[in-house]
């Protein structure tokens, strides 16, 4: 138990530390390399071709960092617990969190009891619950977007600048390995290598958000938690889906689409704590 809580905190200080390294090299990339690349002529067109790719760039990462800072800024502890409540007769020690009364969590990572809480996400350090689900949800789906566009024009670079030619579907599936030869052969060059690397890894992130974000919308309209999905608990909200979304996105749900920014109230106590889970 003490090696997996031991490997847990190490993958809880690192996962920001990966997030935040991979978003600085994909500015860089983005803004010395690609666009330099794919508009370097100084016309008129092309000119707004580099601002238009820059703004839409620049409004999907400022909604991914927002929403990740929302995250943060509103955990999902329950602030009228003091103490750690007994444990349920339900309780199960085998994963990171015990299950408390009254659909409570004490979390052994953040050392807090955790209100509705859905699971613990490394990436931002702490957990996901009843106050920042939505911008976990809103953070998966700009994460995706992001990694998803940088692919793109990840395509579009390697396409110009190294005349590789990608119609044929297997050349993605063989792009990585062949790279890895060449490279090591000293037919090409570390940036080409480095590019094909940032490729693969901006499509596994992309994808593992996105599939992340439909799991975590479906449990929301259902008015279901992880939590519960892995203790096989029944869900007993009887609420519509609409109701459901609604209590997660509030009624400035399409703002909140937008913009990084609160659109539901936050709770002036924890009086939601004695709904059972």
């Amino acid at each position: 138990m003490f090696t997996r809580m031991l490997k847990l905190r190490l993958l809880n200080s690192v996962a920001p530390a990966y997030f935040f390294m991979a978003t600085a090299v994909t500015f860089v990339l983005h803004f010395c390399f690609f666009l330099p690349t794919l508009f370097p002529s100084p016309s008129a067109s092309l000119r707004g071709s580099t601002t238009l790719h820059a703004l839409v760039f620049l409004f999907l990462m400022f909604n991914a960092l927002g929403n990740y800072a929302m995250t943060i800024r509103y955990p999902a502890e329950s602030t009228g617990d003091t103490a750690v409540p007994v444990c349920s007769p339900h309780c199960s020690d085998k994963v990171d969190a015990h299950y408390l009364l009254n659909g409570r969590h004490f979390c052994k990572l953040c050392k807090k009891v955790i209100l509705k809480r859905d699971h613990h996400c490394f990436f931002t350090g702490n957990c996901i619950g009843s106050k920042n689900m939505r911008y976990f949800i809103m953070f998966c789906i700009y994460t995706s977007c992001t990694c998803l566009y940088s692919l793109v024009l990840g395509v579009a670079f390697l396409t110009v600048e190294y005349s590789l030619s990608f119609e044929n579907p297997l050349t993605f599936m063989t792009l990585l390995p062949l790279s890895i030869g060449y490279f090591f052969m000293g037919t090409i060059s570390g940036l080409q290598l480095f590019v094909v690397l940032m490729l693969y890894v901006w499509l596994g992130i992309g994808l593992v958000s996105a599939g992340f974000c439909c799991q975590q919308v479906l449990l929301v309209a259902r008015g279901q938690t992880w939590c519960q999905m892995q203790r096989g608990q029944l869900v007993e909200n009887c609420s519509p889906w609409k109701s459901n979304l609604g209590d997660v996105f509030g009624t400035r749900w399409l703002l909140g689409l937008i913009l990084p920014v609160q659109t539901v109230e936050m709770y002036s106590g924890d009086s939601d704590a004695a709904k059972q889970d």
